[in-house]
């Protein structure tokens, strides 16, 4: 985990670095109007509008000329407290700046700030509204890119003007930069869109709509493994597997202060007649767990009742956030709500972190830890919400976890511990998440009998390993570059004839391998023998080839190739078959050998 100091002189070079990029823009585009300019994880952007003018990527090289030239002149930051907030206010619709002029408008009673940008000489060059930090001078600015230009709604609204988008990235170093770049480069390699159609995985379609996905075959089996997998590991940990409807009654949701907390993104049921209840598409499965709870009387010798569901849940979002499989409006949630007592928190928080190492270590990814507290909009008391997060950091420290802390993260109903993975290429993604919950019981008024007969109020913990499965399988496909390991892979192994008459014999070994549940591939095209097994090895990324002659019939062998390894031999056609079962059953251990 990334060090916060670090993180902090981070954001600072980058939040200067993003001044740079609108002065220098300003000084390109003199009708440049300036929006806002933030730093994000990544990198910066800054919103511009620029009447008659399209920036394209070919215009950014005259753009980081030009922030070179302003970093060599070794400028000063300085902040400036504005004294006379309204003479501001005029002053920018003056200058025609008037999204900087309804943003001070709207902070003009929390001590806004300028911040100038001055040469040498103490000359103003350039001024922003700004809050900081920012460097002392650009002399600190050493490496910087501009990576895309979008498209970006004012404020986030569809109802405002279109801007202009430059996002772009900055560097202590331009070794750090480069490392960077050449991670995008592979990001590029990997997509999961792109690989979606190479691979044929899925397709989404506008007949349909945005952020719905079809599962092609090949990707329904990697699911299917997983999927397998996933009710497994949940028998195996004590969980019960329920299924749940896709709707409900308005009043549900009520009840759950999803109404309230959640509506923006809720799809509502249109009303055939005023008099029929408004029915709502779920937006998440916790309510109708809280009601299968609720549908007998519980004692403490029942709890915990650890109770999962692949449930299908449908949560509205922008046309513009929606992306492949990672950014959706209809995904399965591998769900889990575990109803326990106070004193059995900590040993649940416990066998959840379990259950997510250990499966994270199936796919090779380790994880970083995050706990996200009370946000602004929540429902419940502050004594809940302490007693709530105080539970959660007892656990990771008890365990030793290191961690970092969230403020206002959390869900409207708790605060909650999230897992973000870390792929491949050193991305991370948020996945696996626990929230721990003392509302939603309270709302329902859920009970259970005490050992002294006492009714009381379970606690709720909801818990997802894998989150969304359409989002954890994009990620896998780019953490796998589209190399499923041999137990997902849509086609485990292929076999090729050298010549036409060989063709027999593997359509026989071709069955033996389907009886015994292997995923294997019969490629009789008329292609030569060298371009069946490229295609097969490096375009249909199959773990294994298995190519088959005169002497591999006579001697009943096949000489294997293996994906990113070459020739690695020739087997047994028996012995060859146990170690590809050995290797599927290991989930992920290389046996071919």
């Amino acid at each position: 985990m990334e060090n916060k100091d670090n993180l902090a002189e981070l954001h600072t070079l980058r939040h200067s670095c993003s001044h740079i990029m609108a002065q220098a823009v300003q000084n390109l585009y003199p009708n440049a109007k300036l929006a806002i300019g933030p730093a994000i994880d990544n990198g910066f952007y800054y919103d511009f509008d620029i009447e008659g003018a399209t920036l394209k990527e070919e215009d950014f090289a005259a753009i980081e000329k030009e922030m070179k030239r302003l970093v060599e002149m070794d400028l000063r930051f300085e902040r400036y407290v504005i004294p006379d907030v309204q003479a501001q206010i005029d002053e920018f619709k003056k200058q025609g700046e008037i999204y900087k002029a309804e943003l001070l408008e709207e902070h003009k009673n929390d001590n806004p700030t300028l911040y100038l940008t001055k040469d040498k000489d103490g000359n103003v060059l350039f001024n922003d509204l700004c809050s900081g930090p920012h460097l002392e001078n650009t002399r600190k600015i050493k490496a910087f890119k501009l990576l895309s230009v979008a498209g970006a709604y004012w404020r986030g609204s569809e109802k405002n003007k279109m801007l202009q988008r430059i996002y772009a990235t900055a560097f202590p170093s331009k070794d750090e930069l480069k490392a960077y770049l050449d991670m995008l480069e592979e990001a590029k390699r990997r997509d999961h869109r792109k690989l979606g159609k190479e691979l044929d995985l899925f397709s989404v379609h506008d007949e349909i709509g945005a952020g719905l996905v079809l599962w092609h075959p090949n990707l329904a089996v990697v699911r299917e493994n997983i999927e397998n997998y996933w009710r497994e590991e949940h028998r195996k940990r004590g969980y019960v597997i329920v299924n749940t409807p896709q709707i409900a009654k308005s009043k549900l949701w009520e009840v759950s202060g999803h109404i309230d907390h959640y509506r923006e993104n809720m799809f509502f049921v249109q009303k055939e007649n005023e008099d029929d209840d408004q029915f709502i598409i779920k937006p998440m499965n916790c309510p109708f767990h809280i009601l299968i709870y609720a549908s007998q009387r519980r004692s403490y010798r029942d709890l915990p009742i650890r109770m999962a569901e692949l449930g299908t849940v449908y949560r509205k979002e922008k046309s513009g956030a929606l992306g492949g499989l990672t950014r959706v409006q209809g995904f399965t949630q591998d769900d889990a709500h575990i109803f326990c007592t106070p004193e059995q928190i900590v040993n649940e928080i416990n066998e959840i972190i379990d259950f997510v190492q250990d499966a994270m270590s199936i796919f090779n990814m380790s994880f970083e830890v995050e706990l996200s507290t009370r946000p602004e909009s929540y429902v419940g008391d502050l004594e809940h919400w302490n007693m709530a997060e105080a539970g959660l950091k007892e656990a990771l420290d008890k365990r030793g976890m290191k961690y970092d802390i969230n403020e206002g993260d959390g869900a409207f109903y708790g605060p909650k511990i999230d897992f973000k993975f870390k792929d491949a290429i050193g991305r991370t993604w948020q996945c696996a998440t626990i929230q721990l919950d003392f509302n939603l019981p309270i709302r329902f008024d859920l009970k259970y009998q005490d050992k002294d007969g006492e009714l009381k109020t379970p606690i709720m913990l909801h818990r997802v390993v894998f989150g969304s499965m359409e989002r954890f399988h994009g990620i896998l496909t780019e953490h796998y570059a589209g190399a499923f390991p041999t137990w997902l892979n849509p086609k485990q192994a292929a076999i090729v004839p050298i010549a036409d008459r060989h063709l027999e014999a593997c359509e026989a070994l071709f069955k033996k391998m389907k009886d015994k549940g292997i995923r294997v591939e019969l490629d009789d095209r008329s292609e030569s023998m060298n371009h069946k097994i490229r295609d097969c090895l490096q375009n249909k990324k199959i773990p294994y080839v298995l190519v088959v002659g005169d002497k591999e019939i006579a001697d009943n062998t096949v000489a294997v190739r293996a994906r990113g390894r070459g020739p690695i031999g020739t087997f047994n056609f028996d012995e060859f078959v146990q170690k590809l079962e050995d290797e599927i059953a290991s989930k992920g251990k290389s046996i071919v050998e």
